[in-house]
Order: structure tokens, then sequence, then C-alpha cells
């Protein structure tokens, strides 16, 4: 299978790593400053919306979109995109490629109706709003989406919704206008019939912000991880999603493209971790030799080229899978890269830690906020045992002929 870029995505890669090499770099150490200081942490700052104007006015805007939906590149030529912005964690956002929104626009592109595309849709293109994605529940395990007890009720032309959600990133940002919700219409249906998805404004009556959820002490401002409750929260009816019943289906829609984006931005956030690496190891010395000296300082290099290099090309193979024959044909594939990419960035990042010492483990380097979210998504959109479950089962099918 050829899955090398095309020379488009490989014009558009160049023109990127300079934009963040010109913007995003330079701003890092700002970001950080602000967001140490501000009182208002979950609204966007304006060097961030000044950035984006710069990304819109470069012609790097929106470049998830596939092809099929007004954008130009497809699942391969995006891939090695989401890997440059995903060396600073923050970037996607400027360039309008971050999740949960890319999720949600995919979700409101393939699935919403021309009312929702309109309220929703159009203004998430923009950057105008932002939104989240309600699924995981802190009561159950929500590893197995089936045990989701949010209650979406029919009432004549509403639904009303009771539940409780967390880990809805973006939850807790002043510009999140829109969640969409999964929940269950149907208990008595089977049981991947029973839920379905929902839009649900951020202003409803009933629902409450309950509390921000931090992840080894960072607040990921200003995203934010919200908890939230619903309390007979009402919204009409023409706010479901493609149809009672279908929130499985919306979610294996969603989330094979968004598996490959998230994957791909770890390769980035490990390559940075590398690139740090290398640098440090000729400007520091111990025990009077340079750490690119040592033998296990050049193991740890080898190793983390090796890893970072075989996710990378796995995951290039699945996005070529998915624009070949879709990603259901791809779900093998879909499942390794979400089984190995997070392990591999969270490795390759803590030897970066390790070889960069005590500063490795400060702000003042981004490697410990890129760990943080290496780690996040190995339980994000799955956790590592429900994809190995998956592919083991699938592999023992395929081969009995099943």
């Amino acid at each position: 299978m050829d899955f090398e870029p095309s020379e488009k995505a490989v014009e558009m890669r160049a023109r990127l790593e300079a934009f963040m090499e010109a913007h995003i770099y330079p701003a890092e150490s700002g970001f950080r400053a602000y967001f140490e200081t501000t009182d208002t942490p979950f609204r966007t700052p304006e060097f961030m919306e000044e950035l984006k104007q710069k990304a819109r006015d470069a012609g790097l805007w929106n470049l998830f979109l596939p092809p099929a939906h007004g954008g130009s590149l497809s699942n391969l030529d995006y891939a090695p995109l989401a890997e440059v912005m995903g060396r600073v964690w923050w970037a996607p956002e400027i360039f309008n490629c971050n999740a949960p929104d890319t999720g949600n626009m995919e979700t409101l592109l393939l699935y919403g109706s021309e009312a929702q595309k309109a309220r929703w849709l159009a203004p998430l293109m923009t950057g105008e709003i932002r939104s989240g994605f309600a699924m995981t529940e802190p009561d159950v395990a929500s590893s197995d989406a089936t045990n989701i007890r949010t209650e979406i009720r029919r009432e004549g032309d509403e639904y009303v919704i009771n539940g409780r959600k967390w880990y809805t990133t973006g939850g807790m940002r002043e510009s999140c206008a829109v969640f969409i919700v999964m929940g269950k219409t149907d208990a008595e249906a089977d049981r991947h019939k029973q839920q379905s998805m929902i839009l649900v404004p951020r202003d409803a009556k009933g629902l409450e912000i309950v509390r921000h959820v931090s992840t080894f002490g960072y607040n990921d401002a200003p995203f934010g991880e919200a908890e939230i409750v619903f309390r007979d929260v009402r919204v009409p009816a023409e706010s479901m999603l493609l149809g009672e019943g279908r929130g499985f289906e919306i979610a294996q829609g969603r989330l094979g493209p968004g598996r490959i984006h998230h994957c791909m931005r770890l390769v980035g956030a490990a390559q940075r971790a590398l690139d740090l690496v290398l640098t440090r190891v000729e400007e520091r010395r111990t025990f009077g030799r340079k750490l690119s000296e040592h033998q296990s300082v050049r193991e740890d290099i080898a190793l983390s080229w090796c890893e970072i290099e075989q996710a990378r090309l796995l995951t290039l193979k699945a996005a070529a899978k998915v624009d070949a024959e879709g990603a259901k044909s791809a779900r093998d594939l879909i499942a390794a890269i979400k089984i190995v990419a997070p392990k591999m960035a969270q490795k390759v990042i803590d030897r970066a830690i390790q070889i960069h010492g005590g500063a490795g483990l400060t702000g003042d380097l981004p490697l410990a906020e890129l760990f943080n979210y290496a780690r996040q998504i190995r339980l994000a959109d799955g956790p590592d045992q429900v994809h190995m479950m998956a592919l083991g089962r699938q592999l023992v099918r395929a081969h009995h002929g099943q």
C-alpha cells in the first residue's frame, strides 16, 4: 500500500512548519505566563485570536476537512499536518483543528440536519464558537459505553435530559456554546440501539457546570475538562442527531478519523521531545563527557527514534486505508494505532524528561504537559484495554473466517 502524502500535502506541511517556527514556538513562554496569572483561564486570550487570524490569512484553516465536505486534503494528507500541530499541545486550535471541535464538526457534517448545520456547524467552522462532547460519566465504567446512564426522554415536541458527565473537553471555556450529549433513549432496546446523541446548548436551563477536572494538576486552560449535571434539561425534538438509537453508529463514524488525528498529534509530541533531547545531549556534560557520548543516552535516542517511526508509519497506513476503503475496513489498523501511539509517546517523552533532569519536570519545557496529554489519550476515545480486546477478537475471527 502506498501511503506517501501528495505533493500538495508536502507543500502544506512546509507552510505549516514555517508558521509554527514564526508564530507558535515563540508564543509558548507567553502562553504559559498568561495562564499562570490570568483570572479568566477559560476565556480565549486575545493573542490566540490574533494567531488564528494569521492562520486564516495564511490559508491554514480547517485543514482537517476531507474533500467530500469542502476540504482539499485526504486523511493521509492531513496526518503529517496533525503531527506538526501536535508538537505544541494547544497549537491545533490556532488552525481550527482541535479536539473535540473537529470531531463535532465532522459529526454535524455527516449526520446533522440542515437546520443543525446552520445553527452550530457554520459558527464552529469560522471559529466563532467552541463545543464539547459529553459522553464519559463518573458513576459508570464508560469504557463500555453501553453502561451510560444519562437519560434522554421524549416528551411531546421536546427531549428531557437527566444525567451527569465529566471529562467534557472544552466544556469550561466561555466560548463553548453547544454540547453533543450521548445518552439512553430506550433502555429496553438492543444494547447497541439504546443510545442516542443530541445537541444541547450550553446555556440550556438545568445544565450546570459542576467543576473543572484537572489531570496531573494541569487545568488545560483555555480548554478545560468539565463535569456537568443535566437536571430536566429540555431541548426541541429537532435537536436529536440522525434519530433515536443511532448513537453508536454516530460514534463509530466520528471516531475513526479522530483517532488518526490524535495519534498523529502524539507522534508530533514525541518527535518534539526527541528533538529537544538531540539538542540537550550536545549541550550538557556529565562525568567528563557530553551526554551524547554516554551509551545509555545513545540507546534511549535510538529506541525513541525507532518507536516514533514505527508509530508514524502505522498511523499513515491506517490513514491510507481509511481513504481507500473507509473507516470500517480500517478498524484493525485504527485499533492498533490507538494501542501503540499513546504508549509510544508516553515512553519517549518520559525518556526526554529523564535526560533533561529536573528541568524536564517543570513548566520551563513542554515535556511535562506533553506527557500529561499522552497519558490522557491512553483513556480518551477508548482505553488501551478496549482496543486490545476488540483487535484481538477481530484477529481471531478473521483467522477462522468468521
